[in-house]
């Protein structure tokens, strides 16, 4: 569904002073997949997720989404896209309804632009799949946060799009309506195959995610992977059943030049701080990392 090879984003201020917001980043989605991206402020997170909605545009490198290279595609084109192959679910509400429409003209509005018809029907159908198919007459102050977030999802499906973009869909709302929320995408997923991409620093969220991509400075630094299994022990009270446990195990990613982002808090260990040279030796098909000044041999 979604390949970056190599993508670089760069900013203009008004001083002419570049911002490199994405240097290189790679990054491959599969299509069906329900996938988490994390990151601190400014690691390019939030300019991954408007290049992928088609709100910006790629300085360099390779975005192809759904088949479509964004880099190339029209003024015209991107209006096609961001109408029908994506929808958007933004943190804050203002973004996603207008606020003198009922409920049902709110999810009606993308279908009107589009040109399509089935409107009222498809609209009654997507409220009542995420849930507020009660609430069609319902103005927006009417509602409370996680019920205006449901609309949004609601909003964002109108067109059939193949992509599903939720920037910190969970924000703005507590632990027990943002589960609520998962679940919508989860089934939203599983009924009508839509990849979804979320950008969280929500650290429940995560866990109910299958792949979660870290990104660092810009780079694609790290994927957490989610594997879920069958256990045997022995409990008495339980007469020895078989339960499912989950188990994270996280990755390193090499970009197609062989580089890898450490964390920085690895390099600290090993008292390497405000510096740009380190000592890599091979020791029994291992990559061990050490403190330039290190004379001999020293832990991975």
């Amino acid at each position: 569904m979604i390949k970056c090879q190599d993508l670089v984003k760069i900013y203009k201020l008004k001083n002419e002073q570049e911002v490199i917001a994405l240097q290189g980043l790679e990054l491959e989605v599969e299509k069906g997949e329900v996938m988490g991206i994390i990151g601190n402020s400014g690691s390019g997170k939030s300019t991954l997720l408007n290049l992928l909605g088609g709100l910006d545009r790629p300085t360099a490198g390779k975005l192809i989404v759904d088949g479509k290279d964004l880099l190339r595609l029209s003024d015209k084109d991107i209006v096609k896209y961001k109408l029908e192959t994506v929808g958007f679910v933004w943190q804050n509400n203002a973004r996603n309804l207008i606020p003198y429409l009922s409920v049902i003209e709110n999810v009606e509005l993308p279908m009107l632009l589009k040109g399509g018809r089935r409107k009222r029907e498809r609209a009654i159908e997507l409220l009542e799949g995420v849930g507020m198919g009660h609430r069609l007459k319902h103005r927006l102050d009417q509602l409370s946060g996680g019920e205006q977030q449901r609309v949004a999802i609601a909003i964002a499906l109108a067109n059939n799009p193949s992509l599903l973009l939720a920037d910190e869909p969970t924000g703005s709302v507590d632990s027990k309506t943002a589960d609520i929320i998962l679940d919508v995408f989860r089934e939203i997923n599983r009924s009508l195959g839509v990849t979804i991409v979320v950008v969280t620093h929500d650290t429940e969220l995560m866990k109910k995610m299958d792949r979660v991509v870290a990104i660092r400075d810009g780079r694609t630094s790290s994927e957490i992977i989610r594997r879920s299994y069958s256990k045997k022990f022995s409990v008495a009270s339980e007469n020895d059943e078989n339960h499912e446990r989950d188990t994270h195990i996280e990755l390193a990613v090499l970009d197609r030049a062989g580089r890898v982002q450490i964390p920085r808090e690895y390099l600290e260990a090993i008292g390497i701080k405000d510096m740009n040279k380190i000592k890599i030796q091979l020791e029994e098909e291992k990559i061990v990392l050490l403190h330039p000044n290190e004379r001999k041999t020293g832990s991975s």
